[in-house]
């Protein structure tokens, strides 16, 4: 399991409040910590389970570190991606639209714009886990931009990119029967780096920002012509 960055109990008693009740916390008086209702078994065996349900589990066994219990309502993939993630435990659920879950960070920043952890939930399993990711260089956070333009994946985009600069890359689809895409390397600007992929005709250019120890992202997205 990655080590994630902890800012105390604070933190983790915020990010606990995220999830569903145990049934183990449950009393004989039908209340869990708190003096919250806790549903009986029968109810919970009846109850539809939710995307929603379906995610806080999954966040609330990775807050335990308890990837068996994870492994049992995620894909494998799934698992790896979330139990790498290096920065602490983001402390806000954003709720899920349709099958798609995701939990943010409202007290740290973290590059991309996806500011967090999103998971796509199918039926009563999470199949795909994106999270923010921390790049070491700048043209690694270019790259994986490209890579993820070629893919058609505005998720895995926004791992290591802005909102405006994956929705201006993605304005485009990337077509694979057309012009060739070639890096050029990175060099520095005033703000950061432009990283360049040329193509006949003009080049594609990624202005990324941050710093090796907070992480590197593509911050906005340009064209040029020759």
């Amino acid at each position: 399991m990655s080590t994630r960055w902890l800012t105390g109990g604070a933190a983790a008693l915020a990010a606990a409040a995220l999830l569903l009740p145990s049934p183990a916390s449950a009393t004989a008086s039908g209340t869990g910590p708190g003096g919250h209702a806790v549903p009986s078994a029968a109810a919970a065996r009846t109850a539809p389970v939710t995307p929603a349900t379906v995610a806080k589990r999954l966040f609330g066994a990775w807050l335990r570190g308890d990837r068996a219990a994870a492994a049992r309502i995620a894909a494998p993939s799934a698992v790896n991606t979330l139990f790498s993630y290096v920065y602490r435990a983001p402390d806000g659920f954003a709720g899920c639209a349709g099958n798609r879950c995701r939990f943010t960070h409202t007290s740290v920043r973290v590059p991309g714009g996806l500011n967090g952890i999103l998971m796509i939930v199918s039926g009563t399993k999470v199949t795909r886990v994106y999270e923010s990711r921390h790049l070491t260089r700048p043209s690694t956070a270019a790259a994986y931009l490209f890579s993820a333009w070629q893919k058609g994946d505005r998720d895995r985009g926004l791992e290591v990119a802005s909102t405006t600069a994956v929705s201006s890359l993605f304005r485009t689809k990337y077509d694979r029967a057309g012009v060739t895409y070639y890096p050029q390397g990175c060099t520095a600007e005033p703000k950061g780096f432009t990283c360049a992929y040329s193509y006949e005709g003009g080049a594609l250019l990624t202005h990324v920002t941050g710093s090796r120890s907070s992480g590197y992202e593509v911050r906005s997205i340009s064209f040029i012509a020759d």
